[in-house]
């Protein structure tokens, strides 16, 4: 880039968005690091972590250089392509008795966290022009889209991932103007299929589901399936109201600390545990934040494309971090379900910064204008 190009994309730079992103992952090395001390294990996965986000970081600001609406045309064939990657990871040996992952020696690769950014590409791509969804009938179709990656991530197993598709088709399909009562309707429909959902979960996955309405009262040793829920909450009861970094450890048993998967899916507890409510309460005001920007570009953009890929991103994030923030204080189901930005994992790193580089684009690079209008279909000359 020419210098001028990069004084316009600079000062085009909605800056509190990337920086907000920025600072949800070195929220994350210091809370893995703090894992890393629970579970003694030194190093491992922070220094990965700090190399996943330098990558990140890049990916993030080097996807808002190519004009999004390039993006619009390969849309069909990214999600396609994260749709083949979900089938070839059945061809790969599991990991912890799931086939999540494509392994090539060092490297590793979790299709899943790249088919959410494709499926959101895909989505807005197919609402962008059409007013089939406007009628019940015309809502067959994005279902669909939604339901692939469904049917290919479920079996993995992980229910968490698979859970968050249908959320983000809903608001998609709320931000493109489907009508309410049709969208009531599909999630009546979705109630009554529950019981089909059931039947297709693995033994494991309905445990963490029943566990959720069998916790034991405190002081009482739990269940096999209640474990990861009863050391999630014991592990935030540790923190008290200011955490450890403040307060000091509660003990020195290190056992009393054993969280499974606490640089992963289990974070949010370490955050409460070392920096107490304080910190869980500034962790959730970043994310409430960045939400926020990211709905108010979505809500400032006439042309469609944009703005269903801001709708998409905001939705995405706002299921995940509910899901995952609500799982570890024992409202929901433990699921597997990583918090965005956070938690330990290249992939999911790469794959959430890459979807806030997609809302940085779309403010880079205005297909026609930013206003408050509401949404719209504009058609140029």
């Amino acid at each position: 880039m020419h210098r001028m190009d990069v004084r316009t994309w600079a000062g085009r730079m909605p800056w509190s968005i990337p920086l907000t992103a920025i600072t949800l992952m070195l929220i994350g090395w210091l809370a893995i690091a703090r894992a890393e001390n629970l579970l003694g294990l030194a190093g491992r996965y922070v220094d990965r972590q700090m190399v996943f986000s330098g990558v990140a970081a890049a990916a993030m600001l080097l996807v808002t250089v190519v004009n999004y609406r390039v993006l619009m045309r390969w849309a069909y064939a990214i999600f396609a392509a994260t749709l083949l990657l979900l089938v070839v990871v059945y061809f790969f040996p599991p990991i912890n008795y799931a086939q999540r992952w494509i392994r090539v020696g060092p490297l590793s690769l979790q299709p899943s966290e790249l088919a959410k950014v494709g499926f959101v590409l895909a989505l807005a791509r197919y609402l962008m022009h059409r007013e089939s969804y406007r009628r019940l009938p015309g809502l067959l179709p994005p279902m669909v889209i939604a339901l692939l990656p469904i049917a290919l991530i479920l079996p993995e197993p992980d229910l968490g991932t698979s859970l968050v598709f249908l959320p983000v088709l809903l608001a998609m399909l709320f931000a493109a103007g489907a009508r309410r009562i049709d969208l009531v309707a599909v999630v009546a429909v979705g109630i009554v299929l529950l019981p089909v959902l059931w039947l297709g979960m693995s033994t494991e996955q309905r445990s963490r589901v029943t566990a959720l309405f069998d916790q034991p009262p405190p002081g009482v040793r739990p269940s096999d399936d209640a474990y990861h829920l009863y050391q999630a909450k014991r592990v935030r009861a540790m923190g008290g109201w200011w955490g450890s970094a403040i307060a000091g450890e509660a003990t020195e048993d290190r056992a009393v600390y054993r969280l499974p998967h606490a640089h992963s899916d289990f974070i949010f507890s370490v955050i409460g545990e070392r920096y107490g409510l304080p910190g869980m309460g500034m962790v959730l005001a970043l994310y409430l934040f960045l939400i926020g920007r990211v709905l108010m570009v979505a809500a400032a953009t006439r042309e469609p494309f944009g703005r269903l890929i801001a709708a998409g991103v905001a939705a995405l994030f706002a299921v995940e971090v509910l899901i995952n923030t609500g799982m570890t204080v024992g409202l929901l189901p433990i699921t597997g379900l990583s918090l965005p930005l956070v938690s330990y994992g290249g992939s999911g790193l790469l794959a959430h910064a890459l979807a806030v580089g997609l809302v940085l684009n779309v403010v880079q690079h205005p297909s026609y204008e930013v206003g408050p209008e509401p949404f719209r279909y504009a058609v140029t000359h």
